[in-house]
């Protein structure tokens, strides 16, 4: 499962910008890392393919679906001409075959058809025509298409990411509890889903003298780091209410970085066409976690 990644979570939403030791032993350095961790989390949301570009997640049926700005179309797509074409599903696989008039292009190229890779994939399928693009996401045993527009009124009126100040003391050096073998656990999603994950061990540390443990995931075997959904007693006030997100390096000598000064919104905070993971129970802070972004104020909802 990648968490409502359409195109990895790792890379477009956490800018891989880490916060050395160096920069904690100063406090202008590390405020000036973390400010331009935000440039790159900002500049990646807007981007004309970020997460602010989503307008519509459109789920297919098993056969034919018809795709157009036709009213009678099986996905109707407002930009697109009257008929751009159809995607055949069966057996978990899905195809696409454009119109020939469709002046569509598949990963950049004009073709008339193509195998439609999901986003499980490094490189979805992509399909384009204009401003729009979309490519096939599958969530549990539903596949569905993730459709983006670089002129979405979300992205064109976006009005800013607000934050909690930048606090030190939300770098957090946690122990690390390391599971042998690694725990696998269920993990519900917006849509009602549970998914599988795999927790490979626990991250536990004290704030205002008291102990907290949370449960990180590896999102694929081949991560470098670990990710966290979580929530906290500010969730749904000064946050956003569902969860944030966090990521940190993977352990070393026993120990784990969690900065809450990067603890970002999800997708989900922004555009209701994504599929967001949320937070375990364990997961789930007796804690006001006054760091990281506060709620999206140009929120859809």
């Amino acid at each position: 499962m990648i968490h409502c990644a359409g195109m990895l979570i790792g890379a477009v939403l956490s800018t891989g910008v880490g916060v050395s030791q160096a920069g904690m032993d100063d406090g202008a350095a590390y405020n000036q890392q973390i400010k331009s961790w935000r440039q790159h989390r900002v500049e990646r949301l807007t981007a004309p393919t970020g997460w602010l570009s989503l307008v519509g997640l459109d789920w297919l049926t098993d056969g034919v679906n018809t795709l157009g700005s036709a009213k009678d179309s099986s996905i109707v797509l407002m930009k697109a001409p009257a008929h751009l074409g159809t995607i055949t599903l069966g057996n978990g696989k899905a195809t696409i075959a454009l119109d020939a008039n469709s002046d569509a292009t598949i990963d950049g190229a004009k073709k008339s058809g193509a195998a439609l890779l999901d986003d499980s994939h490094e490189k979805p399928t992509a399909v384009a025509f204009g401003s729009v693009n979309f490519y096939l996401v599958q969530r549990g045993d539903k596949f569905g298409l993730r459709i983006k527009d670089s002129e979405a009124p979300t992205r064109k009126n976006f009005v800013g990411i607000d934050y909690f100040d930048i606090d030190p003391s939300w770098r957090i050096e946690a122990k690390w509890e390391a599971y042998n073998p690694p725990h696998e656990v269920q993990e519900p999603n917006v849509l009602g889903q549970v998914d599988k994950v795999i927790v490979p061990g626990a991250a536990v540390f004290q704030h205002g003298g008291k102990t907290y443990r949370v449960e990180p995931v590896i999102e694929t075997p081949s991560d470098k780091e670990l990710f966290l959904v979580f929530a906290d007693k500010t969730s749904g006030k000064e946050t956003y209410g569902a969860a944030r997100f966090l990521y940190t390096s993977e352990p070393k000598d026993g120990k784990v970085i969690l900065d809450f000064n990067q603890a970002y919104n999800p997708p989900c905070a922004f555009t209701p066409y994504a599929t967001c993971p949320l937070p375990t129970k364990q997961n789930r802070l007796d804690l006001r976690v006054t760091a990281g972004e506060k709620k999206y104020r140009g929120g859809y909802d």
